[in-house]
């Protein structure tokens, strides 16, 4: 299992990016929303789409869920 979170900033085309803990990329504390432990990152990305409808994986930690 993982942790992941969601940038609560979108880029600029819109995307939230759902990261895991570990990502070098992951946002700070005061700019990330905590989805909970997944054992896939499908499953993190339906969880932030819930609060951001609009929400991708990221290509580094998440890229089977990273939409171009």
């Amino acid at each position: 299992m993982t942790h992941y979170y969601v940038n609560k900033n979108a880029q600029s085309n819109g995307d939230h990016e759902v990261h895991t803990l570990s990502c070098s990329y992951l946002p700070s504390e005061t700019n990330r929303l905590y989805l909970g432990t997944y054992s896939t990152c499908q499953e993190a990305v339906k969880k932030a789409k819930q609060t951001y409808p609009q929400s991708n994986g990221c290509y580094y930690c998440s890229r089977i869920c990273h939409t171009s």
